[in-house]
């Protein structure tokens, strides 16, 4: 699910004074703009950003040279989702306010006196609850509940930290609710927010032409209002109509994309080029495709160094950092490959499947489960060191080369228990929002 639109809310403040003839009308109007996963550098080309930026740069300067308006203020704030710790989600919001600032008053000439920066370390809480309310997600009710209910830090009477919003968010429904959030609404709510424009815009308004936000008054009405009698005063009776319209525009993020390729270092060292990707399906679940191709050979000493073949590997990825990031953290999964070799060294030779054949003419194969861990060593790369143990089985034949020819000794059948894969590889993180942050994880 992408960010909803929140609707836009008019608010109509009717009152009256014995003043001079002027009807003020004051407007606020806000403007959303988006940031990358972690980052903190206002990048126009992410997103709608360029449309939004210029938008608000047109409006800016388009009230200074109106006549009629004043402005009052301009107000920036920054954000972030609820993933990071307290500190980590201030200094974001922080920055991410400046880069804003920065932005726009590059482009529009704006007195110190009218800029107001929020200081406050601002999490998105009332966006994620009203992007919760406007979904169908499991639950629903249970997590608004926790959102607007319970406190965001809860301490005991020596002050140390005992619970949290966030803590309850993550731990119910054993996670599944966190994780759902991780990749439906966080997105949208890793926002700069707000760029808040105050305007006030004043007009002559005669008695005659004074009117409630249901029509005309009458004396009776001015006179109940006012509680005066009208009679007794000759001053202009008239009405500051105050109009609030909070223009609360949503940046129309699409969901993160996490994807990876990687090489294992372990067979790059022994000369077998190789290459795998991995897609994050959801749900804490990937699936990853690997190959691998080094067909060396030295006729003169009758050596060879020849393999080549593919793996598939489904993944369950558990623990906090793949709370906090998919791809990232502890996995667990099965696999199966099929390859084929040609290995001959100090006169003796193996060949694994049939020879001449392809990986379709009985091929070895092995299939098992492995355990790894994903480690962040980068802002797009992981080292992943993983281990799987399982069987291995298929023809392999025996030679040795005799008078410059390879004469065949023995056909063997291998049927082999034990570890079958080890990897230590090193990922290059690929995607929208698929990137680590210092602490690991997508904030």
């Amino acid at each position: 699910m992408s960010a909803s639109v929140v609707e836009s809310s008019v608010r109509d403040t009717i009152t009256t004074q014995i003043d001079s003839a002027v009807s003020t009308k004051q407007i606020c109007k806000e403007f959303l703009v988006g940031f990358r996963v972690s980052r903190t550098y206002l990048d126009p080309n992410f997103g709608d950003n360029a449309r939004r930026l210029a938008e608000i740069v047109s409006y800016l300067k388009d009230v200074q040279q109106d006549s009629t308006v004043e402005l009052t203020s301009v107000s920036f704030r920054g954000s972030a989702s609820p993933e990071g710790g307290p500190k980590l989600n201030q200094g974001l919001a922080k920055n991410r306010r400046n880069a804003l600032e920065k932005y726009i008053r590059e482009r529009v000439d704006i007195a110190d006196s009218l800029i107001d920066r929020h200081e406050e370390t601002y999490i998105a809480w009332d966006y994620l609850a009203q992007l919760v309310e406007a979904s169908n997600m499991p639950h629903k009710e249970d997590v608004l509940h926790i959102i607007r209910d319970v406190p965001e830090f809860t301490y005991d009477k020596r002050g140390a930290l005992i619970d949290s919003r966030k803590k309850r968010l993550m731990d119910y429904n054993y996670g599944r609710t966190w994780n759902y959030m991780l990749e439906h609404f966080f997105p949208a709510v890793r926002y700069a927010g707000v760029v808040s424009v105050s305007l006030r815009e004043k007009s002559t308004v005669g008695k005659e032409d004074t009117k409630s936000a249901t029509g005309v008054l009458t004396d009776g009405d001015t006179m109940a209002m006012a509680g005066e009698d009208i009679s007794k005063k000759t001053d202009t009776i008239v009405v500051t109509d105050t109009v609030f319209v909070v223009d609360t525009m949503f940046l129309q993020s699409c969901s993160p994309i996490y994807l990876s390729l990687k090489t294992n270092m372990l067979y790059d060292l022994l000369a077998v080029p190789n290459i795998g990707g991995e897609v994050y399906l959801g749900n804490n679940f990937s699936l990853g495709v690997d190959w691998m191709y080094g067909w060396w050979k030295t006729d003169r000493h009758h050596r060879y160094w020849r393999i080549y073949g593919g793996e598939v590997t489904a993944n369950y990825w558990f623990g906090k950092k793949a709370k906090e990031k998919p791809l990232t953290g502890h996995h667990i999964g099965v696999y199966g490959s099929a390859f084929t070799y040609d290995f001959e060294w100090n006169n003796k030779g193996y060949i694994g499947g049939e020879p001449g054949g392809t990986l379709l003419n009985d091929a070895n194969y092995a299939v098992g489960i492995a355990y790894g861990y994903s480690l962040p060593i980068a802002r797009r790369f992981n080292i992943d060191f993983t281990l799987g143990v399982g069987y291995q089985g298929g023809k392999y034949y025996e030679y040795i080369p005799l008078d410059g020819h390879y004469v065949w000794q023995t056909t063997k059948q291998r049927h082999w228990f034990g570890p079958t894969k080890v990897e230590v590889s090193l990922v290059w993180l690929l995607g929208r929002g698929n990137t680590n942050n210092e602490k690991g994880g997508a904030k």
